[in-house]
């Protein structure tokens, strides 16, 4: 067994719950001869380890170390069964899989007209709920039987059951067209983040309009439409166009307003469809909506179609958090923050298995925004650092390259100036290899050079220039991206003005509320 699956065999067992240990305890349990069996004993001995440890396991169990591999593979086998028995996995989908597994087992016993009834009757089930694949698979079994046993139950059967097996076969190249468009875009933004210029927009329309396949609207179910919504909002964030990332998260939400029946089976897909919605308003500032919004997401999470399962637990910390945090952006909230901070960086270390790096460099990102609005300029440095030093990440190319700005001001700001020329030069090197040297950044770079040289007399007036020069950019297509990290013209303004930066960026989302 290699180390990657002894990891995943341990990770699994530390991941099962009061009542899965039960049900795997019932579940071995049925057989006498198993209450001794070695792949029960190494389960004890793992489940009590808080790490895992090989030596222990050879000395308390009597494993060999080359039955060891073998034992292991057989308990990862044992528990994922036990896991598949457990009502709390008793999904739509798994139970329909289970119905078509029954049906081959009749098949193969002859028992055909059995296995024909079954398929019928699970046929309609996988249609109710959408599960259009399983339908292929179901309907290519009913072909195999029909075109082996004549049943005569119907003269037009074969008709019937190709017109069928088309009309699914067409849907289903449709949605594996959209799901790949879909997840192809999404890969463009988390490697790149917003387009920066025209010519990247241009390129994306085109690759958009090339990618996507022709469908007549009428003839979508749940699932196309799903997917298709998905590739447009991909699509309006890259280009930065918000209101479409607004109508589409709309269409996502209205969808399963239609469907509801469908929450249960695809909480997931419903529950990112409230946090698309969020993040449409957070750009287009509306925060009472956004409020609303909010609440009603996290109304829904207690909501008992939705099932409670770790990987629940990790997206709903993930998306309620998130947006709790841009909530306080948006109303120009920074200070008392510690609790909130405290708390996501809590929930980080539980589900750091389950989220992945990207996420991750966006919490501290908003993180060391939000002390930096409230002047904690040395705890921002502290957050940015966590992304900076990061090596490993490939992702979010803008984002990255605004931590190293946001890194820049708030040294600027914490009195720690004495080598900012030397992460001046750095920076710049940076933007200069990412591609990311634009309007907004280039004048900030210019500004942070020379301002360790600037008169205290004449510092205000070079942060007026600055403020006259980045306000042309406030509502550029592609400079205004800038804007989105960084509130940089708030900051110019508190220290034109001499006031609290979160004091000016309150008195706007006032203002906006309005």
């Amino acid at each position: 067994m290699t180390n990657d699956l002894t990891e995943n065999l341990f990770s699994l067992i530390k991941s099962l719950s009061a009542s899965e240990k039960r049900q795997f305890s019932l579940y071995v349990g049925r057989v006498g001869v198993n209450s001794d069996s070695k792949f029960l004993n190494l389960y004890k001995v793992m489940l009590r380890q808080k790490k895992y440890d090989e030596a222990e396991i050879l000395k308390s169990t009597k494993i060999t170390k080359l039955q060891l591999s073998n034992v292991k593979t057989h308990l990862y086998k044992q528990l994922l069964i036990s896991l598949r028995l457990n009502p709390a996995h008793q999904s739509i989908p798994v139970q329909i899989r289970e119905q078509v597994d029954f049906a081959y087992i009749l098949y193969h016993k002859g028992l055909y007209q059995q296995s024909l009834k079954l398929l019928d009757k699970v046929k309609t089930l996988a249609l109710n709920y959408e599960e259009k694949n399983l339908t292929y698979e179901i309907l290519e079994l009913e072909k195999i039987i029909e075109s082996q046993y004549i049943t005569r139950s119907m003269s037009n059967r074969a008709d019937i059951l190709i017109k069928e097996t088309e009309e699914i076969s067409k849907l289903n190249t449709l949605w594996g067209q959209l799901s790949n468009l879909s997840l192809e875009l999404y890969s463009i933004f988390l490697k790149k983040g917003y387009c920066k210029s025209q010519e990247e927009a241009d390129e994306i329309k085109a690759y958009f309009k090339k990618k996507l396949p022709n469908y007549h609207y009428k003839e979508l179910g749940f699932r196309e439409r799903l997917w298709l919504y998905k590739v447009h909002l991909w699509y309006s964030f890259l280009t930065q166009d918000f209101l479409g990332c607004y109508r589409y998260s709309m269409k996502w939400k209205d969808l399963f307003i239609e469907y509801k029946r469908l929450i249960p089976i695809h909480p997931v897909s419903y529950l990112k469809g409230s946090h698309y919605l969020l993040e449409s308003l957070f750009y287009l500032n509306h925060t009472e909506l956004f409020e609303q919004t909010l609440k009603q997401l996290e109304d829904s999470l207690r909501d008992p179609k939705i099932p409670h399962n770790d990987n629940i637990s990790a997206l709903s910390f993930l998306y309620v958090y998130s947006n709790k945090l841009n909530l306080r952006f948006m109303k120009g909230e920074f200070s008392n923050s510690e609790e909130l901070i405290n708390k996501i960086i809590e929930k980080i270390a539980k589900f750091q298995d389950r989220l992945d790096a990207h996420h991750i460099m966006v919490f501290y990102y908003k993180i060391a925004c939000l002390y930096f609005g409230d002047g904690n300029h040395k705890k921002c440095i502290e957050f940015l650092k966590k992304i900076i030093n990061n090596k490993s990440l490939e992702m979010r190319q803008d984002l990255m390259c605004f931590a190293r700005i946001l890194n820049l001001v708030a040294h600027y700001e914490a009195g720690l100036d004495y080598h900012l020329d030397r992460l001046v030069k750095s920076t710049y090197k940076f933007l200069i290899k990412m591609d990311d040297m634009h309007g907004v950044q280039i004048a900030m770079i210019k500004f942070l050079r020379k301002l360790p040289d600037v008169s205290p007399l004449d510092i205000k007036d070079e942060f007026k220039k600055l403020h006259g020069t980045l306000k042309k950019f406030e509502d550029h297509p592609y400079e205004r991206r800038a804007f989105l990290y960084l509130d940089i013209i708030s900051w110019l303004e508190s220290n034109i003005e001499n006031r609290p930066v979160k004091d000016i960026i309150m008195e706007k989302s006032q203002e906006y509320s309005r």
